[in-house]
Parts: structure tokens; sequence; C-alpha cells
């Protein structure tokens, strides 16, 4: 990894002033790029700093544009009035850092599971304020590059990963099916983040501090910003609370339009959210395939490929209702048999048991900040394999998901749907057993 103490200094000497670097660490997480946090001490006193970049051209690669016009674009946005980070410099290519920008620290909570256990009072209607505020963008603010969304082609070019993944998973193709039969007409587009949700912003005691994350920022349909944050997985297991884990659709859209968005369309709003759990489904199997080709070889790659289960599980809830009562009602079929314990010489699932406990013991309590997080993301790994390794549970059933895709299958084929949610209960039952749907959909199941 490349030593960013000499480089980054020389940096912000140009851009701040002279001064030290204090403090330089990575923070944790971060799917796809590197976030450093750092100060910088100069003759004005000391500020707080990240730069978030990507070491090398190939983490770049497949991108609609690059970091020097999403810089641009947060830089329109902050000026527009949006809660924006506020860049202070874009690397160049002479900086030896890779590409990306540096802005300024906001010092606030971005940790979702901390700010769910105590909202600020004004969370819910800011995140509804702020998302008008970003939709009201001038479009002659926005960078060139910054693509429009066609929506009718982003799912054909969903589709068409799906089928080069493999085409296996049920669940996947019924969502694409129920997409491509319920496409919207094309909306007015506007800004959109293409991340809103817990996780891309920071909140403290007065509410809603910064939106992060604009990597996936593009011009489309204002309700796909609406329904992304709103999305299972993204509520962090306040199930109760269906905007955000932190309150009621109801507020959530009065806040959005009380700030100056466009009327709500609850029919568009369903499609959305539809549409951006099967992207994410993808976008999980995705970084499987990035493990495998060897393009990133990090272990959170195939950790985050196991979260493909969460999704089919939430897109069997959010499509149920288009079966049959009588399929609705049907009782689950029964589990697969558990394997027999293991006798004799250690098994395979207690070696791993066996080398995670020593993570647990031996590795994880001297680990500090980004390695601390790579232990757990590793011990995660582990346990996935463990449960896999007793239950022997696949997803995969080629032909049936390929009847789903050309609607020779629906869920109106007596037992199908209770297939389904025993398959998807199975599955994620190893894969993520702590995801709070799981229990939500036992109790509505029966299962």
């Amino acid at each position: 990894m490349t030593d960013l103490t000499e480089p980054l200094s020389a940096f912000m000497t140009r851009v701040a002033g002279p001064g030290a670097l204090i403090g330089l660490a990575r923070l944790s997480g971060g799917a796809n790029m590197e976030s450093w946090a750092f100060d910088w001490a100069g003759a004005g006193g000391s500020d707080a700093y990240v730069l978030r970049r990507a070491p090398s051209a190939e983490f770049m690669e497949g991108r609609p544009y690059g970091h020097a016009d999403e810089a641009a674009l947060v830089m329109a946005a902050h000026g527009a009035g949006v809660k924006a980070p506020e860049v202070v410099g874009v690397l160049a290519d002479g900086d030896g850092m890779g590409t990306g920008y540096v802005m300024r620290r906001v010092i606030a909570e971005v940790n979702p599971a901390k700010i769910l256990a105590a909202p600020p009072p004004s969370l819910i209607a800011d995140l509804g304020r702020e998302l008008a505020h970003i939709h009201a963008v001038p479009a002659e603010t926005i960078p060139a590059a910054i693509p429009q969304m066609d929506t009718a082609a982003a799912l054909a070019e969903l589709k068409a990963r799906f089928l080069s993944y493999g085409g296996d998973r049920p669940a996947i193709a019924l969502a694409i099916k129920w997409c491509e039969d319920h496409l919207p007409v094309p909306a007015d587009p506007v800004l959109v983040h293409g991340d809103y949700r817990m996780g891309n912003i920071m909140a403290d005691g007065d509410g809603l501090a910064v939106v992060l994350d604009w990597e996936l920022a593009h011009r489309g349909d204002a309700h796909e910003d609406l329904a992304f944050g709103c999305m299972t997985v993204w509520r962090f297991g306040q199930l109760d609370k269906p905007a955000f884990g932190v309150g009621s659709l109801e507020d959530y859209f009065a806040a959005y339009e009380a700030a100056g968005g466009a009327p709500v369309d609850r029919t568009r709003f369903h499609f959305w959210l539809v549409y951006r759990t099967l992207w994410w489904a993808l976008g999980c199997l995705q970084m499987g395939q990035a493990w495998r080709s060897g393009a990133d070889t990090t272990v959170e790659r195939v950790v985050i490929g196991r979260r493909t289960a969460e999704q089919e599980l939430d897109l069997l809830l959010l499509l149920e209702a288009q079966a049959p009562e009588a399929e609705r009602m049907r009782a689950l079929p029964p589990s697969p048999p558990a394997l027999p314990q293991a006798v004799g010489e250690p098994a395979t699932r207690e070696m791993v048991q066996a080398v995670r406990d020593w993570l647990n013991d031996a590795i994880k309590p001297a680990a500090e900040g980004h390695h601390k997080f790579q232990v757990a993301v590793a011990m995660n790994a582990l346990g996935i394999a463990m449960r896999d390794l007793d239950a022997n549970v696949r997803a995969e059933d080629k032909t049936l998901a390929g009847a789903l895709l050309s609607g020779t299958k629906t869920l109106a084929d007596p037992g199908l749907l209770a297939a389904l949610r025993r398959a998807a209960l199975a599955k994620l039952a190893v894969d993520s057993p702590k995801y709070a749907a799981l229990a939500h959909a036992r109790a509505l199941w029966g299962g």
C-alpha cells in the first residue's frame, strides 16, 4: 500500500498552505473507495479533513465518470445549499495518490446502529427536506459527465448481468419479470443521489449533518432516491419504521413535498423499491464475481456476495401480494433435513471453527482500525462457511429461474410461492441469520 504521508502533505500544502499532517488513519468500511481521515495543522490552527480516493485506475473501471466529475458534482450540490461535503481540492496525476479529492471532515455520527438507537427528533423531516434539495439542484450546474438513466435500458442491463452470472436464482428472475411487466413511463429527470440511505448520511444532536458518497449520482426519476433508503436492508433492523428505519412513509413524504419535492406517486415508489432491491441483489452477486476474477481479492467481497440471500427474501416479501390468496396461505414444505453430527477425526466444519475461534481470541483483540474491521469480516466469512457445511443448502435452480423469467411459471402455480419461501428461509439462515427480516418472515410464513 502506498505511504500517503509525503504526497498528501505536499498536496495539502498546495491547497491549504504550509502545515503538518496529523493522525492519518483509514476509516473502516468503504465497499469501493478508500477514505482517510486526518488533521492539517496550519498557521490558522488545525482543521479536520477526509481524503476519498481510488488507489489505481483499475478501481475506477466501468464507472461512468471519474473523481474529478464527482468532486465537481459535490461542489455543485454544496453550492446549491445541499448538506454535501465541502471539497477543498482534487487529486491530479502528479500527486501520486491515484484519483480522488479532499473534503472538510464533518464531525458527526455515521454508524446507522448508533443513529437509529436514538435518532434526532428532526431526522425524518431532515431526510425528506434534504432529498428535495438534491432533486432541485439546477441542471445547468450538474457536470455534463453525469449520465441520465434510461430505466428500461438499465433493467435490460440488470437482466443481462443476471444471465451472465448463471441466471439460476429464481427470486431474482421473478423480480426481473415483474419489473419488466410494471415498467413506469419515463419521469422528468432530476439529480438523483443514487445511494441516499442510512450509512451515507451523518447526524448529530441537531439532525442530519451531511450527505456522503456521491459516486452513484445520475439524472433520473426522483422516486428512485425516495425508495432506496426505505429498502429493508438499509433500515438496519428497524422493520416497523419503513422510512430509513427512522419513521413513517407519511412523515417522510410530507417533509419531501413541503420542501419543494414533487408529489409522491406510491405506485412508482413501489416499483423503485422492487427495482433497487433487485439491483442490490445483483450488486451482491457482482461482488463475488469481482473476487473470483481477481479484480478485488478482499474477504469483504466474498462476504457481501453471500448477502444476495437477504435481497431475495426481501423481493419475495415485496412481490408475494401478486399470488392468489390460496397460495399466500399455503403451508411451507418441510425444512431440509439436518446433516448428521461428525464423529471420529475433526470434520471440515470443526477445522473452520477452530480457525475462527483463533481469530477471535488471538488476533481480533490486538487489531486496530481497518485491520480490526477486516478481522471481523474474516470471522463472518468463516461463520457462513461453518453453517454452509452443516446445512448444505443451495439457492440455484436454473430451470425454475428460466421459467419465471419467461413467464411460463408464476406465483399462481400451486405450491411455487411456498417452495420459494422455504428456499429463501433456508438460504438466509446460512448466509445472514441475524438479518432482521428473517425472523419477521418466519413469523409471517409459519417457518
